[in-house]
Parts: C-alpha cells; structure tokens; sequence
C-alpha cells in the first residue's frame, strides 16, 4: 500500500493508472467491481491496530464474494467458445427458456434465454479423452445443458491441419426440457452455454492479484517489482456473451454462471461489451498456496 510504490508502478507502466482494476487503490476497487458494501465490512473484520500488519487477499476476497453473490443478476457467457451442433434439432427452429435473474431471489425476476441448433460451450467442458472425475461434455457422454436439454456427444470435428478441436456434433433429449428427465436418469454434468444466433462478442477481462507474493516488499533483497504477478491480466477477446449483456451500464455487476463475478467496464459500449473479472466464485489461490 505504499503510495511512493504504487506511483512508481503507475509512472514505470507496469499497470494502466491510478483506476487500474489490479490497483489496490478505490478508483481500482470500484472498476473491479468491489462493492462499497464488500469494502466496508473488510475494514470491520480487520479492524485497526497500532502496528504495520499483513492482511490476506482472500479476506477481502470472501467479503466481496459475499455481499454479490446476493446481490447481483446471473446471466450466461463463454469465455473460451466452442461450437455445438445438435444435428437432430430442427435447423429453423429457435425458443426459448424463461431462466431466474438469480436462483435464491424471485424478487431479481426472469428473462427468456434463447436456444436453438447451433451453441457455444466453455473449451474446458469437453475432453476427448477425459479423466475419472471429470463429469462434463465428452465422446458419447451425456450432460445437461443448464435451463436446457440433455446432450450427448456423438462426433467430434478437428481442423485437418493443426488437429486442433473446432466443433462438436451432438444430439438432444427433446423431452428433456427445462429439467425434465422422464425416464429418471441422472446426468452428473450440467454446463452453461449461449445460442450461435442470439449471442454478442466482447471482450473480457481476468485480473488477478498484482503481485504474485503475500508481502512483496518482504524480501530485502529483492526488487518489489520482481514479484509482480505476470497472470495479473489476461486478455479474452473471442469471448460471447448472453445478447442482453451488451446493454449492461458501465459499473453494473453480474454473476457469470459457474465463472465467477464480473463487471461491466467504463470503456465498455453497446457495440463492444467489455468485463472486468471482479473476483472468481472460489479461492483460486488456496489451492496454489497449498500444492508443493
């Protein structure tokens, strides 16, 4: 929090202004997407003492996870895009899903959610050859399509030069809509999606914490600027986005299913939706902090 630090890491370039969302600063805070709300009870929970102390990540954290996941809309986007075909579907055909605003609040309301022939899925729900416990979308296995239908991958499509996955054909349960599973199969995997048709690009986001150590000017004899994070930002530009998100005011907060939290951007416009990942859903650096 040095402020002769965070001026050098301004003035140097190492991050965008005093606003950037990786800052540890309010004008960061608030483009991240931090509630005010979230700031305030971290500052409670910390408390103040006489003495320079470190206080971890996660507890800011866990207090802006709490106070959006009651307060902000859920809405679909695929960061890393796949491509569906459910080549028994009809071709015309497009309808729609009416989904919950937020599953534990009916008073957030609904929207209707498009579905149609062509889809795009997450890259990371569908291995070819997947793991035990791997659950989601793979050759002949069977997920649900959240708010949606049963499918089951039945072909998978590689560029015949890079051999690299581009598409996968499936086929649907058309009694299954909506949750419906008439002959009482379970399916363990359920994944988010977005119809090809009725879907917007844009550009996302993921911040991470600046710096990759708890206590960067712990290290005497190191530079602080040694430990900056080089994951801080990653830049997803073919990412697709639910069509209603486009609409969304700069500073609004969402939930993007099974993603994490996110906010719409300043520079974000109707024509090109930018989001800040404000935070994931789960301490993602638990588990790095406790591998060997």
């Amino acid at each position: 929090m040095s402020k002769r630090r965070l001026l050098e890491l301004v003035n140097e370039g190492h991050v965008a202004g005093w606003d950037d969302p990786r800052m540890p600063t309010l004008s960061g805070m608030r483009r991240r997407g931090y509630p005010a709300a979230a700031i305030r009870t971290f500052c409670e929970r910390i408390g103040v003492g006489k003495s320079d102390s470190i206080i971890d990540m996660s507890v800011l954290e866990d207090c802006v996870r709490e106070e959006l996941d009651g307060t902000t809309p859920r809405a679909m986007a695929v960061l890393r895009p796949l491509k569906v075909v459910i080549t028994n579907y009809p071709t015309e055909q497009v309808e729609a899903f009416a989904v919950p605003n937020h599953p534990k609040a009916p008073s957030f309301g609904s929207r209707e959610l498009p579905f149609g022939r062509e889809l795009y899925i997450e890259r990371d729900d569908f291995m070819e050859d997947p793991p035990g416990k791997f659950f989601r979308l793979a050759p002949g296995r069977e997920v649900r399509l959240r708010y949606a239908y049963l499918i089951r991958c039945d072909e998978v499509i590689k560029d015949p030069r890079s051999g690299a996955i581009i598409e996968l054909r499936c086929s649907y349960d058309p009694a299954s809509g909506g949750g419906a599973t008439p002959d009482g199969r379970k399916v363990k995997g359920i994944i988010h999606w977005v119809a090809a048709t009725q879907c917007v690009p844009g550009e996302i986001r993921l911040y991470d914490r600046l710096f990759g150590a708890a206590n960067p000017a712990g290290d005497k004899g190191r530079d602080y600027r040694e430990q900056l994070n080089p994951a801080a930002l990653e830049l997803l530009d073919g990412a697709l986005l639910e069509a209603g998100l486009a609409a969304a005011p700069p500073g609004s907060c969402f939930q993007f299913e099974r993603l994490g939290y996110f906010c719409a951007d300043p520079q974000s416009s109707l024509q090109r939706p930018v989001f800040n990942r404000t935070v994931t859903l789960r301490d993602s650096w638990a588990k790095v902090a406790t591998d060997p």
